[in-house]
């Protein structure tokens, strides 16, 4: 069996294919000096032509990018209303604005904090921008704690208040703390401590840890901007990309 060397990468993925299928399904009816023959071929023709192999992986890499991207997609589109519309769920930015950013993250999150001055800047710069803030505490007691209060603070008006002070909080996270942030933001923190209880906070908390699931976040931070679920700690160029395409819709 010879291949030329200029055989399409369309015919060498059948050839590997043929050679996958045979090896599996059809073992009993190739040769043992028949399959050492055809991976000698396949072996000696991707050393010779690498780049076959780095497109043959940028294809599989693009479809693995679309079948995500897709994914996604339809993801966003069966939970809408609870990613957009949840009324438990906070709200900041322009509440009428025409593109909404969705950040699921955590207090304990130090990712979540470097963005925090970014996501400042963005709004600060955008006046367009509708924020929804999902409370989402992976990272231990502390974090539901801290999460617990933040959705509390929204009783007193003073959601985004609490949650900027937090997330600009240095040091570890314990409940001293968070009280003594609640605090300093101006939050009765009697109060404050009985809202927290609330079974509607618990059921919030639960929702966003189904919906997390359902689209599949595995980590804070996470966005989701558009049709896109975008994980990580996003710079200012990116996410003003990312916003512009969501107005192109």
């Amino acid at each position: 069996m010879r291949l030329r060397a200029g055989l399409p990468l369309l015919a060498l993925g059948c050839a590997l294919l043929a050679f996958v299928a045979a090896g599996t399904a059809g073992a009993a009816e190739i040769g043992a000096s028949q399959r050492r023959a055809i991976e000698g071929v396949i072996h000696d023709y991707l050393l010779s032509h690498p780049e076959v192999l780095l497109q043959a992986l940028n294809e599989a890499e693009k479809k693995l990018d679309q079948s995500a991207g897709e994914g996604a997609r339809q993801a966003i589109a069966a939970h809408r209303r609870a990613l957009f519309n949840d009324p438990a769920t906070p709200v900041g930015g322009n509440p009428a604005g025409n593109v909404t950013i969705v950040e699921f993250f955590d207090y304990s999150c130090p990712y979540c904090k470097a963005v925090e001055p970014t996501l400042e800047r963005l709004l600060g710069r955008d006046h367009n921008l509708r924020f929804v803030y999902k409370e989402f505490p992976v990272l231990g007691p502390e974090s539901v704690t801290a999460a617990r209060a933040a959705l509390a603070a929204s009783c007193q008006g003073k959601y985004v208040a609490f949650h900027d002070a937090m997330m600009t909080a240095k040091g570890p996270l314990d409940d001293e703390r968070i009280y003594r942030v609640a605090g300093a933001v101006g939050l009765d923190l009697s109060r404050l401590k009985r809202d927290m209880a609330a079974p509607w906070v618990t059921a919030e908390l639960k929702a966003n840890m189904a919906l997390a699931a359902a689209l599949g976040v595995q980590g804070t931070p996470t966005f989701v901007i558009g049709h896109k679920i975008v994980p990580g700690a996003v710079d200012l160029d990116r996410l003003e990309r990312l916003i512009a395409a969501a107005r192109k819709g």
